[in-house]
């Protein structure tokens, strides 16, 4: 008995199934990928703002009542400063800088926060008391932000965006220039999460 071949219909239907199974499928994993990237992406994006809540968390919570040297060598600048004067959000000292290798140099550390074209970066001078011109080390915290806000809270619970008000060079050891906050309200605007805020409590 003659077997029957395939007529040019079949053959055309048979090959525009394929054609539409394969573009499913092909849409699927398509989707998939995308999916995948997007779920990876949020999460690294998550990270970046756990990240950042923890530095900003440590920085804060240890807080020195060190005042330092003025950069341009003629006075003092206060233990934490914000005075919506400079490009910096807050420059302060703060305890607890970790050294595991052992490197003759001071636990305080002379930390600044800058906020800039929508990112937030966080430097560090690798001296308490830098001399004008040196450069403070730079790394980005996150990126994609609408803005900061800073409160700090006075012993009286009230709270203002300026510290420690109005103090102008002086002695490194005058009282003024040593005030702490109690606690420190940061507020991130980001594109994506909206606002997050965190209230640090102040060690000691």
């Amino acid at each position: 008995m003659q077997r029957r071949g395939f007529t040019l219909i079949e053959l055309l239907v048979a090959l525009f199934i394929s054609a539409v199974i394969f573009a499913i499928g092909y849409g699927a994993l398509q989707q998939a990928l995308a999916n995948r990237g997007a779920v990876q992406a949020n999460q690294d994006r998550l990270t970046a703002l756990v990240n950042t809540m923890r530095i900003l968390s440590q920085d804060f919570g240890q807080l020195a009542p060190r005042a330092t040297r003025s950069l341009v060598g003629d006075g003092a600048d206060p233990a934490l400063l914000a005075d919506g004067r400079t490009d910096a959000l807050v420059t302060f000292t703060r305890m607890g800088w970790a050294n595991p290798a052992g490197i003759q140099r001071p636990a305080l550390q002379r930390v600044r926060y800058a906020f800039d074209n929508g990112s937030l970066y966080r430097e560090h001078w690798r001296v308490l008391d830098p001399v004008l011109g040196a450069q403070p080390v730079r790394r980005l915290l996150i990126d994609h932000v609408k803005s900061v806000r800073l409160r700090f809270m006075e012993n009286g619970r009230s709270w203002t965006e300026q510290w420690p008000g109005i103090v102008t060079g002086g002695d490194p050891r005058q009282p003024q220039l040593r005030r702490r906050p109690i606690a420190v309200e940061v507020t991130l605007e980001l594109e994506d999460f909206g606002t997050v805020t965190r209230l640090i409590e102040v060690a000691g």
